[in-house]
C-alpha cells in the first residue's frame, strides 16, 4: 500500500484545539488560535485542528474589553473534549489577577479538564494557570510589564520576563500580542514540523519562526534611518550557513567594527551575532530532516555545524533529540504520532536550561 493511500485508511481526527473566552478578553488575541490552527492542512487536504471556543459559562455574551461583546456558543463542558487549551489574556480576571485564586466558576469549568490535556496561555491567560497549581515548580513568562506582579503573586513559579514564549512540555505560556502567534507556531512546528508551520505562517504573512536567546523588549527594534542597520550582514550570513562564518566578516559587510557591530546587532535583534548564528543553523537543520534523505553528516555539514557530533548537541540543546529522532519524527508517512509523542516528553523531562527553557524570545507587542 502506497503512503498516499495508507493516508487515506487510517482513522482521522484532527486535534481539538478549545479557545477559553474570559470576559475582559483582547479580541485579538482570541483570534490568533483561529487564525493560526485553522490553516493547517494534510495532504488530502483535510484540516490538522479543529478550533472551538467556549466560555466558563452557558452560551451567551462575552465582555471584550473593545466596545463589542462576542456570542460564544459552547459552554465550559467543551472543555473535556480538548486535546489542547488555549487562555488568551483578559483585563477583568479579578480575584486571579488580584489575589492569585481562581473564581468558584473558573474553578468549575477548569474540573472539566481531562488529565493530559496540553494547556498554554497567552500573555495574562498564565495567571489562569498558575492560580489553577499547573505552574507550581515549573517556567513560565507573560508580557514584560507583568511580569513581576506574576512572580511575587505566585512565587512558586519560576517566573522568566525575557523570553517570548516557554515550552516546559505539556504547558507553554507566552509574552503578549504578537507572542502569541509565535507561540501558536511553535505549537504547529512542534506537532507536523517546519514545511507546515512555515506554510502557515507565509499564508499569516508573519515572520515563520522567531528564535531562542532573543529580549522581549529590543531597544531597537526598526533601526534608526540615520544608522546603519545589521540587516545586510544578517542576509549575507543566511546565503552561506554552510560556510564558517567569522564575526569580524559579518561586520565588514556593514562597515562596522566588531565591536560596533555587536553592540548594534544585539540592539536590533535581541542576541549576539553568535547565539543567532547557532539559532538560524539549527533553523537549517530542522528543515533538511525533515524534507531531505541526506545522511546527518551531510546535514551537519550544510547546515554548518561542521560535524556530525556538533549538530546532535546543538539540536539535543534546542529540541531535546538527537537528528536521526528529530528526523523520525517528521518525516511524514513514518509513525509520526508516536515520535511526535517522544520529541515532548524529552522536551517535558530533560533540565530547563537556558538554551531549553527561552525556545524564542523576541519583540512583543
Amino acid at each position: 500500500m502506497d503512503r498516499a493511500r495508507d493516508t487515506a485508511t487510517r482513522p482521522f481526527r484532527p486535534h481539538r484545539v478549545v479557545v477559553l473566552a474570559l470576559d475582559g478578553l483582547l479580541p485579538f488575541e482570541l483570534g490568533i488560535p483561529h487564525r493560526i490552527f485553522g490553516r493547517p492542512k494534510d495532504a488530502l487536504g483535510r484540516h490538522l485542528y479543529e478550533v472551538v471556543t467556549c466560555s466558563v459559562r452557558p452560551p451567551g455574551p462575552v465582555e471584550t474589553d473593545a466596545d463589542f461583546s462576542l456570542h460564544v456558543g459552547n459552554g465550559p463542558e467543551t472543555l473535556a473534549t480538548a486535546d489542547t487549551v488555549i487562555i488568551p489574556a483578559s483585563y477583568e480576571l479579578g480575584p486571579v489577577h488580584e489575589e492569585g485564586v481562581l473564581t468558584d466558576e473558573l474553578a468549575a469549568a477548569l474540573a472539566h479538564l481531562r488529565p493530559g490535556t496540553r494547556l498554554a496561555s497567552i500573555c495574562t491567560g498564565v495567571y489562569v494557570l498558575a492560580a489553577a497549581g499547573y505552574l507550581d515548580g515549573r517556567p513560565a513568562t507573560t508580557h514584560w510589564a507583568d511580569a513581576e506582579r506574576l512572580q511575587r503573586l505566585f512565587p512558586r513559579v519560576r517566573v522568566d520576563p525575557d523570553v517570548l514564549f516557554i515550552d516546559d512540555g505539556d504547558i507553554l505560556t507566552s509574552a503578549g500580542v504578537a507572542a502569541g502567534i509565535d507561540l501558536c507556531l511553535h505549537i504547529v512546528r512542534r506537532d507536523h514540523g517546519t514545511a507546515v508551520a512555515n506554510d502557515v505562517a507565509r499564508r499569516t504573512v508573519v515572520p515563520p519562526h522567531r528564535d531562542g536567546g532573543q529580549a522581549q523588549y529590543i531597544q531597537r527594534p526598526v533601526p534608526d534611518p540615520q544608522q546603519a542597520s545589521t540587516t545586510t550582514a544578517r542576509a549575507w550570513a543566511l546565503g552561506r550557513l554552510h560556510e564558517p562564518i567569522q564575526l569580524r566578516d559579518m561586520a565588514a559587510q556593514v562597515a562596522m567594527s566588531v565591536r560596533t557591530f555587536t553592540r548594534r546587532f544585539r540592539e536590533e535583534v535581541g542576541v549576539s551575532p553568535g547565539q543567532w548564528l547557532t539559532q538560524q543553523r539549527v533553523e537549517r537543520a530542522r528543515h533538511l530532516l525533515e524534507s531531505t534523505d541526506l545522511s546527518v553528516d551531510q546535514v551537519a555539514h550544510d547546515a554548518g555545524f561542521g560535524t556530525a557530533q556538533s549538530m546532535r548537541q546543538h539540536l539535543q540543546a534546542a529540541l531535546g533529540v538527537t537528528p536521526t529522532a528529530y528526523r523520525r519524527t517528521f518525516r511524514a508517512g513514518h509513525g509520526r504520532g508516536d515520535a511526535r509523542q517522544n520529541v515532548s516528553t524529552a522536551r517535558a523531562t530533560r533540565p530547563a536550561s537556558a538554551s531549553a527553557r527561552a525556545l524564542s524570545k523576541s519583540s512583543t507587542g
